[in-house]
């Protein structure tokens, strides 16, 4: 039995003041995939990805939405005292993404910056860190981003679902938030299913052992408990989002933990953009803000391989209302698509190389 002292709670409580997503335009069938490398479409894992264009990266893209966030939440960038970003593919070894982002948006010099790289939950770590700074009165609005251009070697299983995008998180105090973060649990055990070596191009993945004892486990474990240690159970939540490497993991963590298909459709975007990896829970997250009214309860539960999840229980206030139609939705997003055939994605994604 997990009781309330294993929440991760602030001296004081906060919420989400502003969010903003980003998905590129650029859309790649999985009938492409399986037409270059399987020629069948049976059992197809997602619909289509989504794939960042030439000029796209993690910078860039959080900065977008970042941007959306900071006009969600009506304040100015120079009073995030925090911008953190969570992601497997920053674009610089050394260069910190962060930094660009805070240059980017304007909330320098006095803010902290820092990248996060915690498998597929760098996003969810880095909005538990936002709420501990928030808190504890150090920072009056934190930053946390979870983006991705997610890699999948050419003709593997993880080509069909590794998209690209994610969102952004302004923390701040509970009476300013659109959403308050009741409670979050954390679930770690050095699990990996799912993994890239220094300099390695592509990831590997262990097949059989990511769903259990890896992504079902963990999902289950991290949810059950903070259900647990705040008294509530699927039916007090009108919304569920968990991390979506495919359309049926979600799914089925959603029915083994007693929700409904209509509590996670609305956050399952993975169908449509593919796994965003960091951003893949939060995204889905955005989704449902878009829609959710006041008072609804969401619950969020993160996965990472080798990095555990996040669970959180989020409150849905009144001052929702007032952040509608500052930002592109979500779903904007996702209708703004250009396809692309296999050849391009091979070009956008620089898979062809010549030494």
């Amino acid at each position: 039995m997990v009781d309330a002292s294993k929440l991760l709670k602030s001296d004081h409580a906060v919420g989400i003041v502003g969010y903003g997503a980003y998905v590129p335009r650029y859309r790649l069938p999985a009938t492409e995939v399986s037409r270059v490398w399987t020629e069948g479409t049976a059992g197809l894992p997602i619909k289509e990805k989504s794939v960042p264009g030439l000029d796209e990266d993690v910078a860039t893209m959080s900065v977008e939405a970042a941007r959306n966030a900071i006009a969600r939440a009506g304040i100015s960038a120079k009073d995030i005292r925090a911008v953190w970003v969570g992601s497997e593919s920053h674009p610089y070894s050394v260069k910190p993404t962060s930094t660009i982002v805070a240059e980017a948006i304007g909330a320098v010099p006095s803010t902290q910056a820092a990248d996060w790289e915690f498998a597929c939950k760098a996003g969810t770590e880095a909005i538990v860190a936002a709420m501990g700074l928030v808190g504890s009165g150090m920072a009056r609005y934190a930053m946390a981003i979870g983006m991705d251009t997610a890699q999948g070697r050419p003709g593997d299983a993880l080509e069909y679902t590794a998209g690209a995008g994610g969102a952004a998180y302004i923390i701040g105090e509970a009476a300013e938030s659109l959403a308050v973060i009741e409670a979050t649990y954390s679930y770690v055990t050095d699990t990996p299913d799912f993994w890239r070596r220094a300099d390695q191009k592509y990831p590997e993945h262990g097949h059989r052992f990511t769903g259990e004892p890896a992504y079902f486990h963990h999902i289950t474990s991290a949810a059950e408990a903070v259900m647990e240690a705040t008294g509530t159970s699927a039916a007090d939540y009108q919304y569920a989002v968990f991390h979506q490497p495919n359309t049926k993991f979600p799914q089925r963590a959603g029915q083994m933990l007693g929700f409904t298909p209509e509590q996670i459709e609305t956050g399952l975007l993975v169908p449509v953009i593919g796994n965003t990896y960091s951003g893949a829970a939060i995204i889905g997250l955005t989704a449902i803000l878009d829609v959710a009214k006041p008072g609804d309860r969401i619950l969020m539960t993160s996965f990472g391989s080798g990095a555990g999840s996040d669970s959180m229980v989020i409150r849905v206030t009144d001052l929702v209302e007032k952040s509608r139609g500052k930002a592109p939705t979500t779903s904007e997003y996702i209708s703004r698509r250009t396809q692309i055939d296999y050849a391009q994605y091979v070009r956008m994604r620089g898979k062809l190389t010549m030494k």
